[in-house]
Formats: structure tokens, sequence, C-alpha cells
């Protein structure tokens, strides 16, 4: 890809995909499995995004648990069975693909799920075809933070920063953004919520798919 060329980095859960869920059920399989009540979890909204350790490790705290290696193997063999599937694009989602693609934007997934199972689910909503590349965490925790595989990503595909934009719902996704001399647009449809994403600085925030295109700057 030549250096200077318009890209739009996307995230996956709570951005294209609400994948609650099925993360949500396979945590509670977890749980369960380590011999934890898991009606005692509570909500899980906040354990979705983050990389799948961050995540764990927070659960595994109010259980005074601290086997998160085994948690992850678990928690990724119910994921890839029944998890992975119990997915839905969010309304407006394709509308949006189509409308940035149309204005001459390249579009890169660029998620902090494991990059195989990132690219089997983008097979089973159908987006596929909309995506120049699917980037994400490797087997074995490489590319783990988000801010080093959007480093990955810019230095892989030879994005100019000064031309990519990051669409996310998380901070995580504002500060990779940030760390990586992007603009960020927070997707208030996710999971984060206004007050995460003004917090950790997205630069402009949508309030549905639909309103993406005109946030974004005009060759």
């Amino acid at each position: 890809m030549a250096r200077g060329a318009r890209a739009v980095l996307l995230d996956l859960d709570g951005t294209l995909s609400d994948s609650r869920p099925g993360i949500a059920g396979s945590f509670r399989h977890t749980l369960a499995e380590l011999g934890h009540d898991p009606s005692t979890a509570g909500d899980l909204t906040w354990a979705v995004g983050p990389p799948i350790a961050v995540s764990i490790r927070q659960l595994l705290a109010r259980y005074a648990d601290d086997r998160v290696d085994q948690a992850v193997a678990i928690y990724r063999a119910r994921y890839s069975d029944v998890g992975l599937y119990d997915c839905a694009l969010y309304p407006g989602v394709v509308p949006m693909l189509e409308a940035l693609r149309a204005d001459g934007w390249t579009l890169c997934l660029a998620t902090s799920k494991r990059r195989d199972f990132a690219a089997r689910v983008v097979a089973h909503l159908g987006i596929a075809d909309w995506l120049a590349g699917i980037y994400g965490a490797e087997p074995g925790g490489g590319l783990d933070d988000k801010a080093d595989l959007l480093a990955h990503i810019l230095a892989r595909e030879s994005y100019a920063p000064e031309a990519t934009m990051m669409l996310g719902d998380r901070l995580h996704d504002v500060h990779a953004a940030r760390a990586n001399e992007l603009r960020c647009i927070g997707a208030l449809w996710g999971y984060g919520g206004e007050a995460e994403l003004r917090t950790a600085g997205a630069d402009v925030l949508a309030e549905a798919p639909a309103a993406v295109p005109a946030l974004l700057p005009r060759p």
C-alpha cells in the first residue's frame, strides 16, 4: 500500500459487532470451570474490548484467584467453539462501510481479539469484502497491546499517520491511536460510553455508525 493512503482502522467488538453475549457467556463458563459461581460476576460489559488476559485478570481478582493462564485457555476454548458466533452487526454498520469505501477510505480491522478468531467473526458477519486487512493479537500474546498492534499495522501497510483514523468504542482504542499519532473517533453505540471516551481523549464522538462518514475529512 502506498504511503499516504487514506485509511480507517476499525475496532471489532463494540464498534462493528455487538459481541457481548458470546464474550460474557464465555467469561461465565470460565468462572464455572474454575469452581466459582458465575451468577456473582454481575454485568460483564466492562470486560468486553480489552485484551482477554487483562479482563480475566481483573475478573479473577474479585475471587482472589490468580490462575490467569488457565482461565485464558478455558475462555478461548469455549469462545472458539460457541461464543464466537453469538454476535451481530450493529444496525447501520454495513451502510457505514459502504459509505466509507465510496469516499475512498481503505478499511482495515484492528482488534484486540486474536487475529484467527477475528477472521472467523468477520466471515460469520459477512463483512470480509469491505476490509483490506484483518489485524489482531497473535497466539502466544504477540500484539496484545493495542498501541503495539496499531504500530504494527502502520509499519506493515505503510499508512501515513496523518491520513489514518481509528474508530473504536473503548479507552484502549483512543490511547493506542494517540500513542501512534492518529486521530480517533469514539463510537458511542459501543461499550465504553461518552465519559470513558472523552476522558481518554477521543478527538470526536459519533452517536451512530451513520454519523461516521461525515466526521472524516474529505479528500
